[in-house]
């Protein structure tokens, strides 16, 4: 039986696919795999540790459900990040040391925590790693937010935020939650001049 194809970065316009102006949007809840941590991410071994992890049961997720009854294939989705600081006054992209983070990937709706449980155990039987048991499936409402897409390496995102923030305060709005980053590029395959990021930031009136 050949797979239904789904592609839900495509299905979700926009928030996927912002242009080098910023925009405000309004992202609903959705469902994603889900790992904290704390630490510079150029440095940390724990955050290199994370991220594999969600990818692990990512792609476990994404076989288990293709070969289902239900037969449906989807690309896995974008890496994301959540940044921040317990005082975001504070957040400065200088000491990154003191950063926390959310690394996410975005799932179908048709994926449920004991789905999650299964892939757990099936990528820890393989690959035994303490990051694996703190992945989680959660849903995160982000509301209104203005973003913007940057093309560069990560470490020269200053002035983008910069710009993307003078947007939101002619806009008359202030600021709330966490920095958002969406990583569509791969820093592995592509040169750091290519990258592609969407600069994500709440927002309220």
């Amino acid at each position: 039986m050949t797979a239904t194809k789904v592609d839900l970065k495509r299905e979700l316009g926009t928030l996927y696919a912002p242009g080098h102006d910023p925009v405000l949007v309004d992202v609903p809840e959705f469902p994603f795999l889900m790992i904290d941590g704390h630490g510079d991410p150029n440095t940390s071994p724990l955050y290199a540790e994370a991220v594999q992890a969600v990818y692990q049961v990512a792609y476990t997720l994404k076989f288990t459900i293709k070969r289902s009854e239900e037969g449906i294939d989807f690309a896995v989705m974008p890496l994301e990040g959540l940044w921040w600081m317990p005082d975001m006054r504070t957040f400065s992209a200088e000491d990154k040391s003191q950063w926390d983070w959310t690394m996410m990937i975005r799932q179908p709706e048709m994926v449920t925590p004991e789905m999650v449980s299964r892939a757990k155990d099936a990528v820890a039987a393989k690959h035994p790693s303490e990051a694996v048991a703190r992945v989680r499936l959660e849903h995160f409402a982000e509301g209104e937010a203005a973003q913007v897409l940057y093309v560069g390496p990560y470490a020269d995102e200053g002035p983008t935020i910069q710009h993307l923030h003078e947007f939101i305060e002619r806009e008359h709005l202030t600021l709330r939650g966490k920095h958002h980053e969406i990583y569509l590029g791969d820093p592995r395959r592509a040169a750091p001049e290519k990258l592609k990021t969407i600069i994500r930031q709440p927002v309220e009136r």
